[in-house]
């Protein structure tokens, strides 16, 4: 029997299409999440969700965040429970993307986010992100507003939940939601 292929970009996309009834090049919201079998790559099919504000791919096994350079209307991309293990890719949604939810995956880097001008939700529970030296890049984004870290090894090394929260919000000024709890400042 051998395993089964990877679903593509592109069949997704027509199965979708067809049990949504909307053409995709006018689809706001389109989820390709749980595919069977999995997606395992992204490509240039995504091209034609060109009016596309979220898009989810979740729960697939996808390794890379690539061809996302047409989806010049994308709000929110939901990432999570795939296998990705860095943000390259992501920069082609710098100046559109607020929401981007990545959580369990293998990304320890935060490299690649830096440059996200819009981004005000962050869910990154559950990777593999271990050092404050990480954490302390998100000041750069300016627009970040909540935050989910936990499940990550430096939320982890933190024996005290409290002690991390307190951490976060003295160094990340401007979060006012961390790991699902609004901050409150004095």
């Amino acid at each position: 029997m051998g395993e089964p292929k990877a679903t593509t970009i592109k069949e997704a996309l027509a199965k979708w299409q067809e049990k949504n009834k909307t053409p995709l090049s006018e689809a706001l919201y389109v989820g390709l999440q749980f595919q069977w079998p999995p997606i395992e790559k992204m490509d240039s099919n995504l091209a034609v969700l060109k009016n596309c504000e979220k898009l989810s791919l979740s729960t697939n096994c996808i390794e890379k965040i690539t061809s996302l350079d047409a989806l010049k209307n994308l709000k929110v991309l939901s990432l999570a429970r795939n296998n990705l293990k860095n943000f390259n890719g992501i920069d082609k949604l710098a100046d559109t993307l607020e929401e981007l939810w990545i959580s369990y995956n293998y990304i320890d880097k935060l490299k690649g986010i830096m440059g996200m001008k819009k981004l005000k939700v962050l869910y990154m529970g559950n990777n593999l992100v271990d050092s404050w030296n990480e954490v302390q890049k998100l000041l750069k984004l300016e627009t970040l507003q909540e935050l989910v870290l936990a499940g990550n090894p430096i939320q982890e090394s933190f024996l005290e939940e409290q002690v991390w929260r307190t951490e976060c919000v003295k160094k990340l000024t401007h979060i006012s939601i961390l790991d699902g709890i609004p901050i409150i400042r004095e």
